[in-house]
């Protein structure tokens, strides 16, 4: 089997302004959220919002990443779906979104990560 190269970046949110200078060639794009800190949220969501709304970000797929489960004070999927009201921004966004639990710091999750990846990437040059 082929072995195919996949280029990932991290771009912290401080590096927002930046951001655009990477989407050329991006078919997929991974967007992490931290489920451990509800005053963040807002803040992620629109830059979320901005990244979606870019048109050279119109054909990737989007994988939204909610981090941190391994915390006792995370909050779960549906209460974060519901304070982003992700089944609005998912209703109107051009991208094929979903979304995933992960603690990056103890691995849980980080499997259907690669998988999506491949799953994502299989069939592409």
């Amino acid at each position: 089997m082929a072995q195919r190269k996949i280029t990932i970046r991290e771009l912290g949110g401080c590096m927002g302004p930046i951001w655009s200078s990477y989407y050329g060639n991006c078919r997929s794009l991974l967007f992490m959220m931290d489920a451990s800190d509800p005053t963040q949220l807002s803040a992620s969501c629109v830059q979320l919002l901005g990244l979606l709304s870019a048109e050279q970000l119109a054909e990737a797929s989007v994988l939204i990443l909610f981090n941190k489960i391994d915390l006792p004070c995370y909050m779960s999927t549906e209460e974060m779906k519901s304070l982003i009201r992700l089944p609005d921004i998912i209703a109107c966004a051009k991208q094929d979104i979903t979304t995933a639990e992960i603690s990056a710091r103890k691995g849980t999750g980080l499997a259907g990560v690669l998988g999506w990846l491949q799953a994502t990437h299989r069939g592409s040059g």
